[in-house]
């Protein structure tokens, strides 16, 4: 029986999507808005619960700001002072760890209750022929092709991260000529929509600095040092408060401003601490997953909402029904990684080199 054929089985295929997803675009408005666009309809018209339907969209969305090329990693290494590189190694294990255990939810759910997410009618399933295989085989050669070309140039150490950026715009360039595609129209727009960003990035980063370094100036860092390093129950609780800090800014801050606040407020903190600068870091990134998805700041469900088609009547209170789950994932993520720290370290290790 093929994989949609089974309870829950869209919902799957979905996140696999949007894992792949996650690796070519490394940006959520886009990955969650192909996802509701391709998925969502399919979904409802089947019968899918319509909680369990938005949120598989917007968790495997979401992944596109962890799993590399991660936007969120490019910020945050240089205000830490990481490697890029291995901010991007030690997303790997995380990221298909989140991945895996979306699948394992989505497919206990309907397992327990496959009215959530019905099989298809067998009327509808078509066996997986070697015709097929092929045909799909030639379609995973263009997004395999894009994150070869950039995190393949990376990891093999041909090329740091910003100039792998550079490899990756050739390479989706020359996909684009080789499906003829390409145009001078096709050009000016990703230039302009490509400035647009950085200027947008460029600002925020701009205010922050202006922000931390008139509250660093104000004594104020001190003070929020003391308090955390103060915490009853030592180091893990001085953690597990910064965790919370970060979280619950997370609800009503957008990523970029949080990165840029509050890397230089805590990275000493959690370098007096004695922490793997790494996988604090990458603690980090990983509690803003959640970010995206606890309201009242919360993109990835305003995406969502935003690009559903009205005629399927999807409300805002469906969406965050169905997200809380995953959020719960996300943190059960985060205490599998404190447990056993060497998911994050251990490929940049291997790779690069020792990361304290």
């Amino acid at each position: 029986m093929t994989l949609w054929g089974a309870e829950g089985g869209l919902a799957v295929v979905t996140i696999v999507f949007g894992t792949i997803l996650a690796a070519c675009l490394g940006v959520i408005a886009a990955s969650v808005t192909i996802l509701t666009l391709i998925a969502l309809g399919p979904m409802l018209t089947r019968g899918y619960d319509k909680p369990l339907a938005a949120g598989t969209i917007v968790a495997s969305g979401t992944l596109g700001i962890l799993i590399p090329p991660s936007i969120m990693l490019v910020v945050y290494g240089p205000q830490a002072g990481i490697s890029i590189g291995q901010m991007f190694m030690g997303a790997v294990f995380p990221g298909l760890i989140l991945s895996g255990l979306y699948v394992s939810y989505v497919l206990l759910r309907c397992y327990i209750n496959p009215d959530l997410g019905p099989a298809l009618p067998v009327e509808q399933r078509t066996p997986l022929t070697t015709k097929k295989l092929i045909k799909l085989m030639k379609s995973l050669i263009p997004p395999v092709l894009l994150i070869m070309a950039v995190l393949g140039t990376i990891f093999s150490g041909i090329a740091p991260p910003t100039e792998a950026a550079a490899v990756g715009c050739l390479a989706a360039i020359l996909l684009s000529m080789a499906y003829r595609k390409f145009s001078w129209d096709l050009i000016a727009r990703a230039s302009i929509e490509t400035l647009r960003v950085s200027a947008f990035v460029v600002l925020i980063a701009a205010m922050c600095y202006a922000f931390v370094g008139i509250f660093m100036s104000a004594g104020s860092g001190e003070v929020v040092s003391r308090m955390i390093l103060a915490v009853p129950g030592g180091r893990w609780a001085s953690f597990a408060m910064i965790m919370l800090i970060v979280f619950l800014l997370g609800m009503f801050i957008e990523w970029i401003g949080i990165v840029f606040i509050i890397v230089p407020i805590f990275s000493p903190i959690l370098a007096t601490l004695g922490f793997n600068p790494l996988w604090a870091g990458m603690m980090i990134c990983i509690n803003l997953q959640m970010a995206f998805q606890t309201p009242p700041m919360a993109m990835s469900i305003f995406v969502l909402k935003g690009s559903a088609p009205p005629e399927l009547g999807l409300t805002m209170a469906d969406i965050i029904k169905g997200v809380l789950p995953f959020v719960f994932i996300i943190m059960f993520t985060l205490l599998i990684c404190t447990i056993f720290p060497e998911i994050i370290t251990w490929l940049p290790e291997r790779m690069i080199g020792p990361t304290h």
